[in-house]
């Protein structure tokens, strides 16, 4: 009787070593399958393009198309976000009180104040404070009435029409005073300390200019 032989399995060795494993993996990944697929950034591009497909930029199609469209619109917001930084803080010192609710100070106090932050060598606090003694000084001999909240900006232009002959200074201590507060402007030189100082005694020397019933103006002394 006649055995019958037993099938060979295979030359492949179900155990491989580890330089076989080794090998059978590149094999594996050589496979031209694994190639084919684009990566995720090729998928993002792809969809990106089919966005702006038909639409054309100065002759560009589909894919560069879309890269000019997303540049400009990447632009244009930088542009704003570097705009409205300026413009907010703008807005906020407009809207900010010269003198806080709580500061009862007498324009002395404060002028006197100035002068001691400008001895130490504060002149940013030094010039604050000389402003506010403007506006002080201004509510104490009644050209002003004590209002919480009034701005910088306010202020100058409210007295503008009693002291005209001080008006364009004002209303630049009250810019400066403004980009001082609110950081436009980082430091305060002694020259503008000074100025600032004599703006107060300026204005404190003006005679005050108010409209008569009539229209004709009645020039009131200063105190």
């Amino acid at each position: 009787m006649v055995l019958a032989q037993p099938a060979v399995v295979g030359e492949v060795p179900v155990d491989p070593d580890a330089a076989t494993a080794r090998r059978w993996l590149q094999d594996e990944l050589t496979d031209a399958v694994y190639h084919d697929r684009p990566s995720l950034l090729e998928r993002f591009v792809s969809w990106l393009g089919s966005l702006f497909d038909g639409v054309s930029v100065a002759g560009l199609d589909g894919l560069w198309a879309a890269l000019v469209v997303v540049g400009a619109v990447l632009a244009v917001a930088a542009v704003a976000l570097y705009v409205a930084g300026p413009v907010r803080r703008s807005g906020s010192a407009r809207r900010a009180p010269v003198l806080a609710e709580d500061d009862t100070r007498s324009a002395d106090d404060l002028r006197a104040a100035a002068a001691v932050a400008a001895a130490r060598g504060d002149l940013h606090a030094a010039t604050l404070d000389a402003f506010r003694a403007v506006v002080r000084r201004s509510e104490e001999r009644v050209l002003l009435d004590p209002r919480p909240g009034r701005t910088a900006h306010e202020a100058a232009t409210e007295l503008a029409s009693r002291l005209p002959t001080v008006a364009p200074a004002l209303a630049r201590g009250a810019q400066e005073f403004d980009a001082l507060l609110y950081g436009r402007s980082s430091t305060a030189d002694h020259a503008l300390y000074v100025r600032t100082c004599e703006l107060d005694d300026a204005a404190a020397a003006t005679t005050p200019t108010l409209p008569a019933r009539q229209g004709t103006p009645l020039s009131v002394g200063a105190p």
